[in-house]
């Protein structure tokens, strides 16, 4: 069974962000899943609420209080754009995690976010949050050609706010209805990544210097290299889509593949669906995806599964950075841990 899902609770969204279009391509309100409808999901370590934005859906209390039943840990992606429902919600739930997007200092966020106020918003609801004594939060930069400086300032905020900072790189799905997120101008957004595993390796928190194995692996894909630990969703991890369709993640193309392993509105036990002969089908697209992603969702399984190979360059990398020597991002490992060799095919050829 599963032990992480993310559930795209909406299409609907009130920013105009650069990199994703689904704010062109909402959700219609009310053919949406219902809290109810997730009574049917197991158990979980993990649950992500994310969107579009999860804070335009009125029912947002009550499928917090479905998935509280069903998981110890849930954290709700949001652009922190609806403060005080933000708040309103942490009052109730004060064991909730939120995460705020956040794409650079308050110029560069509110051009790639598409709302003047949008920086603003979102440093007021963390703030806001921090006074309420909510724990688990933080904020985290989905990186582009255009932001990859700021990234290195954000990080530096987040350590003055004492919370949490997470990293992605911009790229194509039908989930961000985009085709043309493509770091050009690779060697800065490099450096600046490069710039951040040696600010996270000298950081006393172990927690952090994981974070710099994530941020190798980042650096990995804006090279179109294969991944270094392989991808296994729809194993561990899995998404639920706004009308119940389950994908094995959120970075599909048409293009590529695109399958459902179900939906849960079909089925009377998620484990019929789970089991069903059409997700092993689906497993199996995965083992062979030409695609070669590397995001939080699919990696963090995969470095908790395979611990010791992220584990020997964390502490490798660590004794460097005590003694004043730098990660060397031309010596990335790629773990063989039995994965298909087509996996990634497609990187390796346009290589």
């Amino acid at each position: 069974m599963p032990t992480d899902v993310s559930i795209i609770t909406t299409y609907r969204c009130q920013m105009e962000c650069k990199m994703c279009d689904i704010w062109k391509n909402p959700t219609k309100k009310h053919e949406e899943i219902k809290p109810e409808e997730l009574e049917i999901l197991p158990n979980f370590k993990f649950v992500n609420i994310t969107g579009g934005e999860p804070f335009l859906r009125s029912d947002l209390e009550d499928i917090v209080k479905v998935m509280s039943g069903k998981s110890d840990r849930i954290v709700i992606s949001t652009s922190g754009y609806h403060v005080q429902k933000i708040l309103r919600l942490a009052e109730k739930f004060p064991k909730i995690g939120i995460r705020v997007s956040i794409e650079g200092l308050q110029e560069k966020n509110d051009e790639l976010r598409g709302r003047a106020d949008g920086f603003e918003r979102g440093i007021e609801t963390l703030k806001g949050l921090r006074k309420m004594g909510i724990k688990d939060i933080g904020f985290g930069i989905t990186v582009s050609n255009k932001n990859s400086s700021d990234m290195l300032d954000l990080y530096e905020l987040s350590k003055e706010m004492n919370m949490e900072f997470a990293t992605a790189a911009f790229h194509n799905s039908y989930y961000f209805h985009k085709d043309d997120n493509f770091i050009t101008n690779q060697d800065v957004v490099i450096n600046h990544f490069e710039d951040l595993i040696n600010r996270l390796l000298k950081e006393n928190n172990p927690k952090s210097w994981y974070r710099a194995f994530f941020n190798l692996g980042l650096i990995n894909y804006i090279r179109n290299k294969p991944r270094m630990l392989p991808c296994e969703a729809g194993t561990a991890n899995f998404f639920i889509e706004p009308y119940g369709d389950v994908y094995p993640c959120n970075g599909l193309e048409d293009k590529y593949w695109k399958e459902s392993m179900g939906n849960i509105r079909d089925v009377k036990t998620f484990e019929e669906l789970w089991f069903s002969e059409q997700a092993q089908k689906v497993r199996g697209l995965v083992h062979t995806c030409p695609k070669n992603c590397w995001m939080v969702g699919t990696a963090a399984p995969v470095m908790k599964k395979y611990i010791q190979h992220p584990t020997k360059w964390v502490l490798k990398n660590k004794f460097k950075s005590i003694i004043g020597k730098p990660v060397c991002i031309d010596d990335i490992p790629k773990y063989d841990v039995g994965q298909s060799p087509l996996q990634g095919d497609l990187r390796i050829k346009e290589k």
